[in-house]
């Protein structure tokens, strides 16, 4: 009991509250989402599995996923034209009591800024408060691969983005919040790390999280 009390005043103090995206704030993964739109669907589910799971290193299951899909510009804008977002129960909410209270917010993904833009500005956040990966194409709009300096793109990408947060803007507070096993990676560097299972529990999250919380409720009620 006094161990959760003390992680919900981490939680209440922090300045900065990071999350994942996928699974997170919205109800699916992207890249599984785009594959299908695209026709590649089962092929890139297997791996978006073993990449949660920790089998794959992220830049080897981002590479061979795109390598199957390849998308190009105009399957994109179709895939957003014709895509509606679903967002997870409650992040609304959430997102506004946490901006009630001043907190800086930050939304930090191994998928695509292409697709997370859109979540970004329904929710209201900054797009420069948006860390994910950039796709590249060619002049003609065909796939050209992707952005490998951003930090997203790598295992420990989350992670170096909260030291980044720390370091260089001077956050003192962060918490990190999310549901894969490139979350549980920002242990060593987040004040405290919040497991989510509301769309889908993964053991190993659920295991070493300090907290593990499948309502979004729950964290605004303990604000």
């Amino acid at each position: 009991m006094e161990r959760l009390n003390e992680i919900k005043s981490i939680w209440r103090n922090a300045d900065v509250v990071t999350f994942d995206v996928d699974s997170t704030v919205i109800q699916e993964e992207g890249i599984d989402e785009l594959a299908k739109f695209c026709g590649k669907e089962n092929d890139v589910v297997a791996l978006t599995h073993r990449a949660m799971q920790g089998d794959l290193t992220f830049r080897q299951a981002l590479l061979e996923r795109l390598n199957i899909i390849k998308p190009s510009l105009v399957q994109i804008k179709q895939f957003l034209a014709s895509h509606p977002l679903k967002l997870s129960p409650g992040i609304k909410t959430l997102i506004t009591a946490l901006k009630t209270r001043k907190k800086q917010i930050f939304l930090i993904s191994g998928g695509f800024h292409c697709l997370i833009a859109p979540v970004a500005t329904c929710l209201d956040i900054p797009l420069e408060n948006v860390f994910a990966n950039r796709l590249k194409f060619y002049f003609t709009g065909e796939y050209a691969g992707f952005d490998e300096a951003q930090p997203t793109a790598d295992s420990g990408g989350k992670t170096k983005v909260i030291e980044y947060l720390k370091n260089e803007k001077g956050f003192k507070t962060v918490v990190h919040i999310g549901d894969g096993a490139t979350d549980l990676e920002t242990i060593s560097i987040a004040d405290l790390f919040i497991g989510y299972g509301g769309n889908v529990v993964r053991e190993s999250v659920k295991l070493q999280s300090s907290w593990f919380i499948t309502d979004f409720n729950e964290l605004v009620d303990a604000l």
